[in-house]
């Protein structure tokens, strides 16, 4: 493989165009060599970015995710054009409040934290670029 190989995608706003991305990660977290586990994991959390990128942005225009590829782990950005968001409004959602809630939402980007090495996230009105990041070593 060349050095850290990249795969990208442009997804248009479409219904259930992140499992286009999810079909991509399967065959790049195997050519890695990466566990079921942890491409379930990728998954995942890669539904939850394409979700949160398709209602959240409020944009039209088409969602990129660009898969890196190096030896020790595989970094996931998910990039829109939308009007981005302000991280420190965002609430941790209160879990007995949304066990009795019908709207069972707001739990994305906690769930992406959860299933990932790393998260990092950029967002100003022009956009949003999250970036995920699973290590091929689990920590012991």
């Amino acid at each position: 493989m060349s050095t850290n190989p990249k795969v990208e995608l442009t997804l248009p706003v479409m219904e259930n165009m992140e499992l286009a991305a999810t079909k991509t990660a399967e065959v790049v977290a195997k050519s890695m060599g990466l566990d079921e586990m942890k491409t379930a994991e990728i998954n995942m959390a890669l539904i939850e970015a394409c979700i949160n990128a398709f209602e959240h942005s409020e944009t039209k225009e088409d969602i990129y995710i660009h898969f890196i590829i190096s030896d020790e782990n595989l970094t996931i950005k998910v990039i829109d054009k939308g009007v981005g968001f302000d991280a420190s409004a965002i609430e941790l959602p209160n879990i007995d409040q949304k066990i009795t809630d019908e709207r069972k939402r707001g739990w994305g980007l906690m769930l992406i934290k959860e299933l990932m090495d790393k998260v990092d996230y950029e967002s100003d009105n022009t956009g949003t670029t999250l970036t995920m990041t699973k290590n091929k070593k689990t920590d012991e």
